[in-house]
């Protein structure tokens, strides 16, 4: 248009061109609808110039006629353009706002559609299949003997690791030092090295210094042996056996002790080490400078090697010497009567677990109304850490994929480091018994030894990867599940709410108080100290049951064939199997299977006993 009303014209001044263009300058720098109305009336005054300079120039009237359609048509063709640049614009802005003010909304909206997905369900014919025999004997009586332990031979084993090492000896009078050890992981690892620890300072005729426990990035506790476990009966257990002090004596509290040498990582020593390899490698430091510090200390101390008076004192720390606080201790108490619904302990567990803090009221208000006297613990391993380093596929598609992949950055940086070179099959973890077991899957093994839909299960384990949506299945078989903030209240449970250690030891205990304990993961060390306490303090009657992750997940792969028949079949060929009552194997954790020399006796027909 500028470029027709120039030529018209012929001589127009450059001012006025300049002030028309430099209008058109400040207005392009604005957005929105406005735009639109200041453009309008530039338009009608440079029409107005065009006429008037073509009268001037004496035109027919017939060209004025054309010049002025021409100058209509190019307005409204200009007009068209400006309201669709003036959209445009408005979308692009408020675009933009929402992008800038809402995303956090945005964020919100998924975490809620993320919240409110359906249940997760990766064997969908067994699980109809499941639910539908639950159904059909909902009526009948259980039975008895899913609550019994099945072989008799278990209740011929008795705990004997409670006579110290030597009956009438205390440590030898030689003293090498001492060790400290600060140890890693959660609970349950902490409680395997203290006791491999115990031994260690045994070993080697140093004096124990009150193991300290490292924060975890992880478990996120800050928690100390104090706050957990009775100091003083822990002490003066074992001072029969080994010198154990609270704190390492002034004059080497300030050595360094990484600068000369005495600070000993796990890279140091190898995993389950023989004892000879402590007496080779350590033993000459300890010597030396009077001080050795075992940091991290996971599973360090192998089970084969050890003689059996060691043994026996390893036995002795875990199953006798290490008490939950009294805190703990009522706390737990309350848990277990609650769920029994009985006021008074009565089991050999449960005077080792409560000693003298078991509580006789307070349980019996409200709590207890509806519940029955008798539970089955499910260890539900099945959280964001033990998934994530699992490597296994558990459903959820890319977006599981992701979020594990993030986790692994975080928290093992290590292990995602090894999966840039390498490739990880899922499928391959999961045929070789890798993979931890879902709820659903925990829930078909119940459903398939034959335990109804009214048996009463208290869930351990912290969060549940997946939410709600993961642990669905469960609940559509079994509705009676509860967790420990389902039993006790709010206030009951604040002294230990942020403490990830003391809340695992509030599940230790109902655990092993348990009637029936059901493992999900033979990895966690809270199933095989569980398992393990059971078997020393259960006096055969505390049946544990513990699936073949492998098999399983070879029965599993034939869901798309196998009968409900043959699948209840061979699940309890499995289960059964692990019941069966032998000495521990060589190569097992003596914290899992305790009935091995040095901790456990077996008594013959004839009243004698053996080991």
């Amino acid at each position: 248009m500028e470029g027709a009303s120039s030529s018209a014209a012929g001589g127009s001044s450059s001012s006025s061109a300049a002030a028309v263009q430099g209008s058109r300058g400040r207005e392009s720098g604005r957005v929105g609808a406005t735009n639109i109305g200041r453009l309008r009336p530039g338009k009608q005054q440079h029409a107005t110039r065009a006429a008037g300079v073509g009268i001037s120039f004496s035109v027919t009237p017939w060209h004025l006629r054309v010049f002025a359609a021409i100058v209509g048509l190019m307005g409204c063709v200009l007009l068209a353009a400006s309201l669709a640049m003036s959209a445009l614009h408005q979308v692009q802005f408020r675009n933009a706002a929402i992008s800038r003010n809402f995303k956090g909304l945005q964020e919100l909206k998924q975490n809620i559609v993320r919240r409110e997905q359906v249940e997760q369900i990766m064997h969908g014919r067994l699980l109809r299949m499941a639910t539908s025999a639950l159904t059909k004997n909902g009526s009948e009586s259980e039975d008895f003997a899913l609550w019994e332990e099945p072989y008799k031979q278990a209740r011929k084993w008795k705990p004997c690791a409670a006579k110290h090492s030597l009956a009438d000896e205390g440590p030898d009078e030689i003293n090498n030092g001492f060790i400290l050890v600060s140890a890693n992981g959660g609970l349950n690892q902490q409680r395997v090295a203290v006791c491999n620890a115990v031994v260690v300072a045994a070993l080697l005729n140093a004096t124990l210094v009150l193991p300290r426990f490292l924060y975890s990035s992880v478990w996120k506790d800050t928690s100390q042996f104090g706050n957990i476990y009775q100091e003083d009966y822990f002490v003066n257990y074992m001072k029969n056996d080994v010198r154990i002090v609270k704190e390492l004596p002034a004059r080497l509290q300030s050595l360094d002790l990484e600068a000369i040498g005495s600070q000993i990582t796990d890279m140091e020593i190898s995993k389950e080490a023989e004892p000879s390899e402590f007496v080779k490698s350590i033993l000459p430091i300890l010597q030396q400078n009077g001080v050795v510090h075992f940091l991290g200390f996971g599973n360090r101390l192998g089970f084969d090697s050890v003689p059996v008076h060691l043994q026996r004192l390893r036995c002795r720390c875990n199953f006798h010497a290490l008490k939950f606080v009294p805190e703990l201790q009522q706390a737990g108490s309350l848990l277990v009567q609650r769920l029994r619904q009985v006021s008074a302990m009565q089991t050999e567990m449960d005077k080792q677990l409560f000693g003298n803090n078991m509580l006789d009221t307070a349980f019996a208000e409200n709590h207890a109304a509806g519940t029955p006297n008798r539970y089955l613990a499910l260890h539900m391993r099945f959280e964001e850490d033990m998934v994530a380093y699992s490597l296994c596929d558990f459903g959820g598609g890319e977006e599981e994929r992701r979020e594990l992949q993030a986790y692994r950055e975080t928290h093992f940086p290590a292990l995602a480091l090894r999966l840039r070179n390498t490739t990880v099959s899922p499928e391959e973890q999961r045929s070789l018994g890798r993979c931890p077991l879902t709820p659903e899957e925990a829930g078909l093994v119940l459903s398939a030894l034959g335990y109804d839909r009214r048996t009463f299960i208290y869930v351990a384990g912290s969060q549940i990867y997946g939410g709600a949506p993961r642990l669905r299945p469960l609940t559509r078989l079994y509705p009676n599940l509860v967790t420990k903030e389902d039993i006790l209240t709010a206030d009951e449970l604040a002294p230990f709410k942020n403490f990830s250690s003391r809340l695992a030891a509030l599940d230790f205990i109902s655990c092993a108080s348990a009637d029936v304990f059901a493992v999900t993961d033979s990895g966690s060390q809270l199933s095989s100290l569980v398992s393990g306490y059971r078997i020393y303090h259960g006096r055969g009657r505390a049946p544990t049951l513990h699936p073949n992750r492998k098999r399983y997940a070879q029965v599993l792969s034939e869901e798309g064939s196998i009968a409900w028949g043959g699948f209840q079949r061979r699940v309890r060929q499995m289960v059964d199997e692990y019941k069966r009552v032998s000495p521990r194997p060589r190569g097992r954790s003596v914290y899992r299977q305790p009935r091995t020399p040095g901790c456990m006796c077996r008594a013959g027909g004839d009243g004698s006993v053996d080991f």
